[in-house]
């Protein structure tokens, strides 16, 4: 196993090696909820002090809770769909693809900054109708090497909140008209009390990054683009898996839906049009 030089990120782009280290915890837990063993190749491999990335023991679920969701989202569209294309946005060092492992017929683009992309090409590898995208998913060009002809899957899992209200918007729009034949858009959400308390986040705060977009719901997100509906918006603590932990947490979870602002704080949207 050949050990990577030093890493060096900062801000947004930082912040995903706490959730690839929260996937590696879980991976190396006596009984894993993701069970994402590349996740824990990939720690094992690079030069990184993942103390220092503000991870704690106890937000280990949320990271693999969020990401078994959108996994189960993303099997459901491509059982629908076996000639999808995916969007992967904002990808950093999450390994969905090799999770789901798309059929023959689907595309599947990983899209994230350049420096993101040429570590994800040292860590993992190549696997027939996959590409990598190196571009900030926020400018318009890199949609022009996505196929327009077929239904389309938008996955951005810990994206939104880093992007402004205009940006996300404007996202959206694009790919709504590029792909005028339809598709989903899959993703997580924080409100604007969730925004407004990011300095609780300790892998946010640890990586000097910032969080701009709190979400006002699906009215808010349908009013970007008339051709959007929202067909799921759904509490993060509403998602299958929080039964499997810990009684501490689990009493914490059931308190935290009974609370509408804390209900509300973390949503899992999915859109379609």
């Amino acid at each position: 196993m050949t050990r990577m030089g030093k890493v060096e990120l900062t801000g947004a782009r930082a912040t995903m090696l706490g959730t690839l280290y929260g996937r590696a915890l879980d991976a190396d837990a006596p009984e894993p909820i993701l069970h994402d063993t590349m996740a824990a190749d990939a720690v094992s491999r690079l030069d990184v002090d993942f103390t220092t990335v503000g991870l704690r023991p106890q937000d280990v679920p949320s990271v693999v809770l969020r990401a078994r969701h959108l996994d189960g989202w993303t099997r459901e569209f491509l059982a629908a769909h076996p000639d999808a294309t995916v969007l992967h946005l904002g990808c950093g060092l999450d390994t969905r693809v090799w999770r789901v492992g798309p059929g023959p017929g689907v595309r599947w683009f990983d899209v994230d900054y350049p420096e993101v992309i040429e570590l994800r090409r040292e860590l993992f590898p190549a696997r027939p109708g996959y590409e990598q995208i190196a571009a900030s998913v926020t400018d318009p060009a890199w949609l022009e090497r996505v196929p327009a002809d077929r239904p389309v899957l938008v996955v951005a899992e810990g994206l939104t909140m880093y992007l402004t209200r205009a940006e996300g918007e404007a996202l959206l729009r694009r790919l709504v008209r590029h792909v005028p034949g339809g598709g989903q858009m899959v993703f997580d959400g924080f409100s604007r009390l969730g925004i407004r308390l990011q300095k609780l986040n300790g892998v946010v705060r640890n990586a000097g990054a910032t969080l701009h977009w709190g979400i006002g719901g699906c009215a808010e997100l349908e009013a970007a683009e008339p051709r959007l509906r929202c067909v799921t918006a759904l509490s993060a603590f509403d998602v299958g898996g929080w039964e499997r932990l810990r009684r501490r947490e689990r009493a914490m979870v059931r308190v935290a839906r009974r609370l509408p602002f804390m209900r509300g704080m973390a949503v899992f949207y999915r859109l379609a049009w």
